[in-house]
């Protein structure tokens, strides 16, 4: 049997409809912005292995730092203990993030660090003696699949069977030019109804949504009303975190900073999992009592696995080298001149570019995962690239190290499929 036929007998893969899907395409090495399939094709990866490896595939340095890591020390549990791999990350992270945030807490994977955030938020208020048990969350926003983080996700392609068991949670529009009085009425009258205990929303690029992009000011008067009635921001900086929208975080782009930060998928590198939840020193003291059920009873197995914490201290190096740095600005400006180019075409709509992300939406009405966007799928692999189309959006968020021919290469499908659907 070849892997994919041993794949098919034996794997239940994510967001798949087996019944009707097509098998797997086996991937053997990847090095770069390159995936090499078992059969000797190569893919140019054009969206990061979704947004995690965007300093490259199997990064020489990251896999020197993770090697003499596992010669040292593998695995230990992180309640009573710690170790160097985890202080050294805590103080490399906390020096690019938002100067209010003070503490961090280590999870396992993107939803779990938006799980711990939620939990933080309402334990804060009750352990003030305070019962808020109302969210507030943008519409049509993802944060995970775990139960807290599918409560303040707003696509129910994802949520539909368990939305009967979801925390209460109220929406509002995204921030957008002329709408933003709008939103802020609608949020006052949510705040009016409801014990709200956090806002969680992604800042400034919704990425399950389709790459759908909103105003860092109109946000920033969301987050100062949230702030003006007490109740907690928490930012998932999953998707946007580590440089993808050309600040370290998207919430670097504002004067307001959130309370709680969640962070995954390019914090390792692509490498292992693991995620981290920082917070304000004002939110760890809430936690702090001589009763200790007022403590934050929350883990995980692997919270802090010295060799995720080798993997992110590696790829926090990379990050803030003057060559990572120039090559964002690089890709951004080449993002920006290929949007310029394909403005006037009219399959092109809504296109936008933020740091290394490029949408675009194509003027073609297809389902979200129906057979027309899977033709669009093939249309990009058949040339030898991997991008994931949400529906009719198009959207490119590679990794940082790929060259000007690769992203050439990518735009080229782009406009051949322009021309074609």
């Amino acid at each position: 049997m070849t892997t994919q036929e041993k794949d098919n007998a034996y794997i239940w893969h994510p967001l798949t409809q087996h019944k009707t899907s097509s098998l797997p395409i086996s991937i053997a090495r990847a090095k770069g912005a390159l995936l090499y399939g078992e059969d000797g094709t190569i893919y140019i990866d054009g969206i990061a292995s979704w947004y995690t490896a965007m300093y490259g595939h199997c990064n020489p340095y990251i896999i020197e730092k993770v090697t003499a890591q596992m010669q040292e020390l593998d695995q230990i549990t992180f309640t009573g203990f710690t170790h160097k791999p985890a202080v050294t990350l805590a103080e490399k992270v906390l020096a690019i993030l938002p100067d209010n945030q003070q503490k961090l807490f280590f999870n396992d994977n993107g939803s779990t660090a938006v799980e711990a955030g939620i939990k933080m938020a309402l334990q804060y208020h009750h352990n003030k003696g305070m019962k808020r048990n109302t969210l507030i969350a943008f519409e049509e926003g993802f944060h995970g699949d775990t139960f807290g983080a599918m409560s303040v996700s707003g696509l129910s392609v994802y949520n539909g069977p368990f939305e009967d068991f979801f925390i209460h949670v109220e929406r509002i529009p995204v921030p957008q030019e002329n709408n933003l009085e709008e939103v802020l009425q609608k949020l006052k009258r949510i705040i009016d109804t409801n014990d709200c205990a956090a806002f969680v929303y992604e800042p400034l690029v919704q990425g399950a949504a389709g790459m759908k992009m909103h105003t860092a000011s109109g946000l920033e008067s969301i987050l100062n009303f949230c702030a003006s009635h007490s109740i907690l921001t928490i930012a998932d900086e999953v998707m946007t975190g580590f440089g993808k929208t050309g600040t370290h975080f998207a919430s670097l782009q504002m004067n307001t900073y959130p309370d709680i930060i969640c962070l995954s998928k390019s914090l390792t590198a692509g490498l292992v999992p693991m995620s981290l939840t920082t917070c304000s020193q004002d939110i760890y003291d809430g936690f702090l009592d001589d009763n200790t059920a007022k403590g934050f009873f929350h883990a995980h197995t692997y919270s802090a696995n010295p060799i995720a914490c080798a993997a992110a201290i590696s790829g926090v190096d990379l990050l803030t080298s003057p060559e990572m740095q120039a090559n964002i600005k690089r890709v951004h400006e080449k993002h920006s001149a290929f949007a310029k180019a394909i403005s006037q075409h009219p399959k092109a709509i809504n296109i936008r570019v933020s740091g290394v992300i490029l949408a675009l939406e194509l003027n073609v009405k297809m389902e979200r995962y129906g057979s027309l966007r899977n033709e669009l799928f093939n249309h990009f692999m058949d040339r030898g690239i991997c991008l994931r189309p949400l529906g009719n959006t198009i959207y490119v968020l590679p990794p940082f190290v790929i060259s000007d021919q690769q992203l050439d290469t990518i735009y080229k499908a782009i406009e051949e499929a322009l021309d074609t659907f």
